[in-house]
């Protein structure tokens, strides 16, 4: 993949949008394998009962990484300099993550010209489940 240029990117320029399959029980057993975190709450139906919820939901960094594969997807990991996101709401098991970015806001930042792009997933009804935005440098 190539880096892109400052002549390659505006406002405004929309990522290419990522949707995924459907959150299910072994995606979570997956991603807690790789990730570490084995948390009751995402994994044990009976614990995610016993503190109120309906079923086991994802992990909210589940999503977060999702969204660092729909960057990579548009420049290479090398041009990534910060990414900010705010969880916002709960996915839950059948919910179709769909991933979307817009370029809002050229800067410089330490010497370089960079991108602000704000990036969010949000399930196939359109709620958002995490937001934020990355700086992306540009050559």
């Amino acid at each position: 993949m190539a880096m892109l240029s400052h002549e390659q990117v505006r406002v405004g320029d929309t990522l290419p949008p990522l949707t995924l399959r459907p959150i299910n029980r072994t995606t979570l057993a997956l991603y807690a394998g790789a990730s570490g975190d084995h948390n009751q709450i995402h994994i044990d139906i009976d614990f995610a009962r016993k503190a109120g919820m309906p079923d086991v939901f994802a992990h909210g960094m589940l999503s977060a990484a999702y969204l660092g594969r729909l960057l990579t997807a548009w420049v290479p990991q090398s041009q990534l300099r910060k990414i900010t996101v705010r969880f916002t709401g709960i996915t839950q098991l059948g919910h179709v993550p769909h991933l979307t970015g817009h370029v809002a806001e050229e800067l410089e930042q330490n010497g370089e010209r960079c991108v602000r792009v704000e990036i969010r997933c949000e399930n196939q009804y359109g709620e958002h489940k995490v937001v934020g935005d990355a700086i992306v440098a540009l050559s």
